[in-house]
Parts: structure tokens; C-alpha cells; sequence
């Protein structure tokens, strides 16, 4: 039977993962540096309320050969001070995953699963992670990362501003001793997240479809449960 390693807030690594990925042709208006980026960073934060965009998330573990692709959608909002993320993986991975009242459920649709994660007392971190380059300011990039800035890189139809972060906690480090995030210049929303582990595996999100709004329903951040279901808490 395949075993998920547990980070130290108590969450297997893939969960970890999941809650951190879970966001013409645009030119550049202004030039792009770290600061500047950062500084846009803090005016989209300062107006944010949600978001729900696509998105394509590749998983490649370089021990095992392994390379995964994933599709769906996902969906975030600030809520009452907190944070609240949704996401639903396309079949055949059939998932969702949802982040609401500091507790992370995981539904798995074939097998009728659905495992609960109490953030406790990380639930602070955990709420960093869901907006990572979704409504998190620069103030708050710089106060978790030591931030690069890496030049500019084409995504999509997007040129962006590449940023390079170091975890300042030893145990997201641990982890993912590096994250990349390219930032489109004009939203200050992130199209594209690559978490880099020790072993050189690493998984890559990139975002389309990317939509700003000011409410969602609370219908959104429900899971969308069939047939019989077994809950089990960690």
C-alpha cells in the first residue's frame, strides 16, 4: 500500500502541495523589476475579494520517472477575514478539494472517500499558501519568502514577471526549498506556479481563464458529493 509522507503542521505532502497550487497578447505597461511587481502585487490585494480562473496542473516525480496531468477549476475568496478555496479536478482524477473553516476535506468521487485535515494551528500558513499570487500582497511575499526576480518570461498570452521565493519557514523549506510564480504585470495575478522539491520533482499549475469578482455563492465552497461517502478524519 502507497504511504503519503506527513509534513510537520500534520499534513501529507501531497496535501500540502494541493492547498499551495489551488489562480491578445498583454505587454508589459511599465517596467518590470521586483519592486515594481511587488508593489502591483499590493494594489490587486488591496481590492481583492475573489477569483476563479482554470487551471492545467502537471505533477513530475523525477524518483519514480512519473509525470501527471491534471485539469479542472478553481475557485477562492476572502470571507469574513479568512480564506476559502475550492477546487474540482476533472475526470478521470474525479476530485475535489475544499479549504473553508480552517479545515482542508478531499473528496475522491471513485472511491467515495472524503479525508478531513484540521489546519489548527497553522491554519495562518495554510491561508498564506491558498493565495499564493491570488490576492497576497508584496508586504506579505516578502515577509514569508526571500523574493528574486528572474526576469521576464512568456506564459501563454501573457508576458511575465518571474519570481523566484525561498521559503523563510524551515518546514515549507523542507519541502519545496524553492516556488516560482510568474506574475501578469497588468492583473498582479499569478498565471503560473512551479513548487520545486529536494529530489528535483516538482509540480507546475499554470492558471487561464482568470476571473476577478466580488462575491461568490456560498453554494461554491460546498463539496459535490454522490452516493455513498466514508469520512475520515486526520
Amino acid at each position: 500500500m502507497k504511504t503519503l509522507s506527513t509534513s510537520r503542521c500534520g499534513f501529507p505532502a501531497p496535501v500540502l502541495a494541493a492547498i499551495c497550487m489551488l489562480t491578445g497578447v498583454l505587454q508589459a505597461a511599465t517596467p518590470m523589476d521586483r519592486d515594481s511587481i511587488l508593489e502591483k502585487m499590493d494594489r490587486t490585494a488591496a481590492g481583492f475579494r475573489a477569483v476563479h480562473a482554470d487551471f492545467n496542473w502537471t505533477t513530475v516525480n523525477s524518483v519514480v520517472n512519473d509525470r501527471m496531468e491534471q485539469t479542472g477549476r478553481i475557485y477562492l475568496e476572502r470571507h469574513g477575514g479568512e480564506t476559502r478555496m475550492f477546487a474540482e479536478f476533472d475526470p478521470p482524477d474525479a476530485e475535489q478539494v475544499l479549504f473553508s473553516d480552517g479545515k482542508i476535506q478531499i473528496y475522491k468521487q471513485r472511491l467515495g472517500t472524503v479525508d478531513v485535515y484540521d489546519a489548527g494551528t497553522h491554519r495562518e500558513e495554510a491561508e498564506t499558501f491558498l493565495r499564493l499570487g491570488f490576492g497576497t500582497s508584496g508586504a506579505e511575499m516578502r515577509q514569508s519568502f526571500e523574493v528574486k526576480y528572474a526576469g521576464e518570461e512568456k506564459v501563454g498570452n501573457v508576458v511575465a514577471a518571474k519570481l523566484e521565493l525561498t521559503p523563510k519557514s524551515e518546514n515549507i523549506r523542507n519541502h519545496f526549498p524553492q516556488i516560482v510564480l510568474w506574475i501578469d504585470p497588468e492583473s498582479g495575478f499569478s498565471v503560473q506556479q512551479k513548487l520545486i522539491e529536494k529530489n528535483d520533482s516538482y509540480r507546475l499549475a499554470r492558471y487561464t481563464n482568470i476571473q476577478p469578482t466580488q462575491k461568490m455563492s456560498d453554494k461554491v465552497f460546498k463539496l459535490k458529493k454522490s452516493g455513498n461517502v466514508t469520512t475520515t478524519t486526520h
